[in-house]
């Protein structure tokens, strides 16, 4: 029989931009001891680490661990591109819920590098590859950045599809920035204007230079625990995992060559009517969300795939403001991947610790009035795609 799983403690460092940053294990162990704190245990009460990132050697998830403490206990790395800290989140969970132990830590870092992502090994096959074909069967590829062509191909896509403005677009960016604002860890805080946004440079239409995630550095941190386990150390009514689900590729990403559905949106659409079915309550039920905003492009995509709007009504969801506050839905209240960064392998645990604060009431200026019911989407291409629902009633 399956277990309750509980979020009982979270924590996240503020992200930084590369070269200002701290070691990945110094940034790894401040979340982790922010995280414990919250929750009010020790090391010795974690039975199983499970560890995301990125761009490092092999075990970096132990060097990290073992700035906590050294009990022996497994450790294991994770490695799922921009998903990477929800996989580890995704793991941990199991563990709970499978009755394999009573309390884990989910742990995720980076330490980025300036620029564009890249391949770091080119004597072998890119696990991208299939993906890669896709783009250039349906658009070629040109100098800008892989990423941004592929994203926003796919927004290019849904522009010839439905007639969207550019400026739809540059709205989410809007809308991130002026989130981000107030939340402390996120590392832009300056409000732009639409007009400021699409003035920016051209990275590949439709996204300017502002409709585009920086590469980040920081670190994520969440204790989960079985009911049992929360009882005997007293703590009451935690938030908990609704339901979760994780996907990767279907036939369609490639077989269809289309750029929206090579960039994971068939995934999000099946996690998250998988996340619907298991909880048993739908998107309309939803008060908060975080969503992986990795490009504006995506994030209007996204609302489709996640069902908060019908799928071509992006559009209008944007400009009517159901998007932000007093809309049907908050999303991404952090500022999101846009404003607050993405530093991979921590992005969907520093995701899971603002939607834990939200349900707690703990968000401060961000706060969402009356939130119960949180959703949190983190897609990585080559591709996974998490999808969780927390709750806290």
């Amino acid at each position: 029989m399956k277990r309750r799983v509980n979020v009982i403690g979270v924590g996240m460092t503020k992200f930084a931009k590369p070269g200002a940053s701290d070691d990945y294990h110094v940034m790894a162990k401040a979340a982790g001891l922010a995280a414990m704190k919250d929750a009010g245990i020790q090391y010795s009460d974690v039975e199983q680490a499970f560890c995301g990132y990125v761009y490092g050697d092999s075990t970096c998830g132990q060097r990290a661990v073992y700035e906590l403490g050294l009990t022996g206990i497994p450790v294991v790395n994770v490695n799922n591109n921009c998903s990477t800290g929800s996989s580890a989140l995704f793991l941990a969970r199991q563990a709970i819920e499978g009755g394999l132990a009573e309390c884990v830590i989910a742990l995720g870092f980076e330490k980025m590098e300036r620029g564009a992502l890249g391949s770091k090994f080119n004597d072998r096959e890119n696990p991208m590859s299939q993906h890669a074909q896709v783009m250039m069967d349906a658009q070629g590829f040109n100098q800008a950045p892989p990423a941004a062509q592929m994203f926003g191909g796919a927004g290019r896509e849904y522009r010839w599809q439905h007639g969207t403005k550019r400026e739809t677009f540059g709205k989410i960016a809007e809308k991130a920035r002026r989130h981000a604002a107030n939340n402390p860890y996120a590392l832009f805080n300056q409000v732009l204007s639409l007009e400021e946004i699409m003035a920016s440079d051209e990275v590949f239409d439709p996204l300017t230079r502002f409709q585009c995630c920086p590469p980040t550095c920081g670190a994520g941190a969440a204790i989960l625990c079985s009911d049992e386990f929360a009882k005997k150390h007293g703590i009451e009514n935690p938030v908990y995992i609704a339901a979760q689900a994780m996907t990767t590729d279907f036939a369609s990403s490639f077989d269809e060559k289309s750029m929206i559905k090579m960039v994971g949106y068939d995934m999000t659409r099946a996690a998250a009517e998988s996340v619907y079915e298991q909880a048993g309550i739908g998107p309309q039920d939803i008060n908060v969300v975080e969503l992986h905003d990795c490009f504006t492009a995506n994030e209007l995509l996204t609302y489709e795939g996640l069902g908060l709007c019908p799928e071509g009504g992006a559009e209008q969801f944007i400009w009517d403001g159901d998007n932000t506050y007093g809309g049907k839905y908050v999303t991404n209240p952090s500022g999101g991947l846009l404003s607050k960064g993405h530093p991979l392998g921590a992005t969907g645990l520093a995701q899971c610790t603002e939607l834990v604060w939200q349900l707690r009431g703990q968000a401060d200026k961000r706060q969402v009035d009356g939130a119960r019911v949180a959703l949190q989407h983190n897609l990585g291409l080559g591709g996974a795609c998490v999808v969780t629902m927390y709750r806290n009633d």
